[in-house]
């Protein structure tokens, strides 16, 4: 018969670390990481469709 002894402070005798607390939801953080996030894809974006016209114009050039 296998037992599980817990000591006081209800953690298991063979080793086993228990999981890490959840952690508590910070509203702020995530939405300044939302806005973080969005304003570099519109970056990219931007930045993306400048570099099509200089691909466009190489594109041309090259024939």
């Amino acid at each position: 018969m296998n037992r599980i002894f817990l000591n006081e402070n209800n953690q298991n005798n063979r080793g086993e670390k228990n999981s890490p607390h959840k952690k508590s939801f910070d509203f702020n953080l995530y939405k300044k990481n939302t806005i973080n996030s969005i304003h570099d894809v519109e970056y990219f974006l931007n930045n993306f469709n400048h570099y099509l016209k200089y691909l466009k114009l190489y594109k041309i050039i090259k024939k």
